[in-house]
């Protein structure tokens, strides 16, 4: 499994959104800036965190966007999945019902399967509030 650019910005947008979570919309271009990714980018990003639900948007001069719910109710698991799609290591566990024709007799599918629990657990595990945490934890670490 690898998570492409997309995934990666998409969990690094929802960080910010979650930083910033004031309640007030957040200007995309101040979390390009913020993040260092093109505002062209950003909008490819946000598109389908938004049709997802994940994120509220108003358009204008005012407008911007901020997180549907709580960062505790969104896993680092479903922001990728929403950008990525399953997180499966290999194409026959992508599904849920294994249509393999040697899943039957497949001498490494309990590995796959096995990695597969390991990956999305993981990843299920920890939610946007986490990361919130452990970034304010490491922000407040810092000493001149």
């Amino acid at each position: 499994m690898k998570v492409s650019t997309k995934g990666r910005y998409a969990l690094r947008i929802m960080l910010d959104l979650a930083m910033h979570n004031s309640g007030e919309l957040v200007p995309l271009k101040d979390i390009a800036r913020r993040q260092g990714i093109t505002l062209k980018y950003m909008e490819q990003i946000i598109s389908p965190l938004s049709k997802a639900g994940f994120v509220q948007s108003l358009r204008g001069s005012s407008g911007g966007y901020r997180l549907a719910r709580n960062p505790s109710d969104y896993t680092v698991g479903s922001i990728l999945r929403v950008l990525e799609g399953p997180l499966a290591p290999t194409a026959c566990l992508e599904t849920e019902i294994n249509e393999c024709p040697r899943a039957e007799s497949c001498p490494t599918i309990s590995f796959w399967n096995g990695l597969n629990k390991v990956i999305n657990d993981y990843v299920d595990s920890v939610t946007l509030e986490d990361l919130v945490n452990e970034e304010t934890a490491l922000q407040s670490d810092y000493v001149i």
